[in-house]
């Protein structure tokens, strides 16, 4: 289980989500190393967000299947559902992360923000920092979950230096095909005005 079915396990939403989101990691790939590139970047996140068509109505919810990248389960831990049944779920640092790359399978932005809100007491921003290292994205997501753990308004100013200290060498994004956005200068990251 992942994304905002990972944030209504781990109490990140009041919210009960129709959606399940379940993660299969594709196989592991040869590494290509990619080099970033500001107009790809800005091209990328003028359109909307790529998502998947694995879907499967079951009752009244929806059960969507990602195909995300090889990580060897990375953060993937067994937990108890309230109903008593074991699942393999994204533990807190994981969801936390994959719900910043893919607010479009967690709620929308509001939602992540809350659930980085609701987080705090439970999450180890130094764990955070580590998997979404291991993890290896080509994107700079650092950029947005700096943003998220400030934006939230909870978490210390040493929480938040460990991914202001991180390279911010190109603007990113909060969101795919914002209309109205702002600018933050210190995270280099475009958001919706008003967020």
């Amino acid at each position: 289980m992942t994304h905002y079915t990972a944030m209504f396990l781990h109490n990140l939403t009041e919210q009960i989500p129709k959606t399940i989101y379940v993660n299969h990691e594709q196989k592991e790939k040869r590494i290509i190393k990619a080099s970033l590139i500001q107009s790809n970047i800005d091209r990328a996140f003028m359109k909307n967000a790529r998502v998947t068509s694995s879907i499967a109505q079951f009752g009244e919810h929806k059960i969507c299947l990602l195909n995300g990248k090889f990580t060897n389960r990375l953060g993937v831990i067994e937990m108890v559902t309230p109903e008593n049944e074991k699942v393999m779920v994204t533990d807190i640092e994981r969801t936390l992360i994959d719900i910043a790359v893919r607010p479009s399978y967690s709620g929308g932005i509001y939602e992540v923000l809350e659930a980085y809100r609701r987080g705090v007491d439970i999450v180890s921003v130094n764990k955070l920092r580590a998997t979404l290292k291991k993890l290896g994205y080509i994107y700079p997501h650092h950029q947005v979950i700096g943003f998220y753990l400030e934006k939230a308004g909870v978490y210390s100013e040493s929480q938040i230096q460990l991914f202001r200290e991180l390279d911010m060498e190109h603007d990113f994004y909060l969101m795919h095909k914002m209309k109205d956005k702002e600018y933050s200068k210190e995270w280099r990251l475009y958001y919706p005005k008003g967020f």
